[in-house]
């Protein structure tokens, strides 16, 4: 077990790939402050993902801290399907037609016509004059001017070279795919066969598709305490029409800048992270912050000054984790970037300007939610240093992070699953004990733990929850220094 743990609140979600496939470079990201591993199925093959989910459990297991697995379903991706790559000019015209269109009478039009092709079935049908298409991550666009029989007629507002297998995004239209697609669902089974802990769920149109989603693992898992934790990817325009149903029915947020800022105004792509953020928290919802946060270290062993500016915002709004794409998965400096990221949110949250002055707003209130109430009143009137609480469920423990205490979370659990799912909490370090062990053993286990990791300290005073307010059991709050 490791002897010293990254001092950090805000936790780090970091995409696999071949950057960051082995157990050594995995045991190194986790030192320099990696919680979250993230697995994207959009890529790689099931023998893959398989192996580097036992890397990082090895991994995980060998530093003596919890790491989740978070498993992201690719979604109902629209993209182009080209039989060679078309280059379109500013003020050309160029027709749109789907798959479902005869192969025939497309290939006549690209004799005399520059085409593109959708590799989606009937989504010409759901266009409309005035609709943008935005290819390749918004690099193109054109705009629709007519609709004919079967295919669509469009001016190139912005023009590139139109590869094949490229991303789609139109904004105003209504994709008629389902949100979790058949590839979406054999994946969905890979991952729960493998006992990951979140799923992300991409392009989310309502609530109604996460209580969907969550029906479908019930039927696989049975036992809800043992249920993989629903991430909804907060990245198209009717997500964010529907945020309050959604935030109601989630577990957590990712907001997923990339395909956001395509479909959004991308001038407000910032102002729109602040305010997904402050909904998600009020809603006692887990939030990630996710792309494009440290791009160039994919390339580069320093981030740039616009990089730490934005991971500093991002901890400073109290986002729960920030993440890495491509420049953990793919670039030359996986744990540097994993680093890199850790001393900016350590930075962020010892300044004045990650300063919680009072307990945040919760959109609900409960017997549970006035527990962790007070006890964030009383850490903070006998300014302690650390607070130890049993929780089996992890949602004490989530209703205390919620509220973003000076101290540190130490929380005792007997359930693995609670044990890797508080990875992604706010302030929270887990420890697990499983067997017979009564609350006040596996606390007092707690704290000795905390001391072998350099979390606590002699003489730090902690304060120590016990019992409920519920069944008409006394809830005990006692503070305790540190011998």
């Amino acid at each position: 077990m490791q002897k010293e743990i990254i001092k950090k609140h805000t936790k780090i979600v970091a995409t696999l790939g071949p950057a960051s496939e082995t157990v050594e470079i995995l045991e190194n990201m986790i030192r320099a402050g990696l919680n979250v591993a993230r697995f994207n199925f959009s890529h790689g093959e099931y023998e893959w993902h398989e192996r580097v989910m036992q890397n990082v459990r090895t991994a995980a297991k060998n530093v003596g801290v919890p790491v989740a697995i978070l498993a992201d379903l690719q979604g109902p991706r629209v993209r182009t399907h080209m039989e060679k790559e078309l280059k379109i000019e500013q003020g050309e015209t160029v027709r749109i037609f789907d798959v479902s269109y005869d192969d025939a009478k497309i290939k006549k039009n690209a004799q005399d016509e520059k085409v593109i092709v959708l590799d989606c079935p009937e989504i010409i049908k759901e266009l409309s004059i005035g609709n943008e298409i935005l290819i390749e991550d918004g690099l193109m666009k054109v705009r629709i001017v007519d609709i004919v029989e079967g295919y669509a007629i469009a001016d190139v507002i912005d023009g590139g070279l139109v590869k094949n297998h490229k991303g789609i995004n139109i904004p105003d239209a209504r994709i008629p795919l389902p949100t979790v697609t058949k590839k979406d669902y054999d994946d969905l089974a890979f991952a729960l066969a493998h006992d990951v802990d979140f799923v992300a769920m991409s392009f989310v149109r309502d609530g109604q598709d996460i209580v969907d989603l969550r029906k479908h693992m019930k039927k696989i898992i049975v036992d809800d305490m043992q249920l993989p934790k629903i991430v909804s990817k907060i990245e198209c325009k009717e997500a964010l029409n529907n945020l309050d149903g959604i935030l109601r029915a989630t577990d957590a947020v990712m907001i997923a800048r990339g395909d956001l800022g395509i479909e959004a105004n991308p001038s407000r792509i910032t102002i729109l992270e602040k305010d997904i953020l402050k909904k998600s928290i009020s809603h006692l919802r887990p939030v990630i912050v996710a792309t494009q946060m440290l791009a160039s270290m994919e390339h580069n062993a320093r981030p740039t000054r616009a990089e730490v500016a934005d991971v500093t915002n991002a901890v400073a709004d109290h986002t729960d984790a920030v993440m890495l794409s491509g420049e953990s998965s793919m670039g030359k400096y996986p744990v540097e970037s994993v680093r890199t990221m850790a001393q900016v949110a350590s930075e962020t949250e010892i300044s004045p300007y990650d300063d919680v002055l009072e307990a945040m707003s919760l959109t609900f209130s409960s017997e549970e939610v006035n527990v962790a109430h007070a006890t964030y009143d009383f850490s903070r009137e006998l300014d302690a240093q650390a607070i130890v609480i049993f929780s089996e469920s992890g949602y004490t423990a989530r209703l205390l992070s919620h509220f973003r205490p000076d101290q540190t979370i130490l929380v005792a659990t007997n359930n693995q699953k609670t044990y890797n799912q508080l990875a992604l909490a706010w302030g929270v370090h887990s420890f697990l004990f499983v067997g017979e062990n009564s609350r006040r053993e596996c606390i007092d286990k707690t704290i000795e733990e905390a001391k072998d990791r350099g979390l606590l300290h002699t003489q730090d005073l902690v304060i120590t929850v016990l019992g409920s307010t519920k069944a008409g059991k006394k809830l005990e709050l006692t503070g305790t220094r540190i011998v």
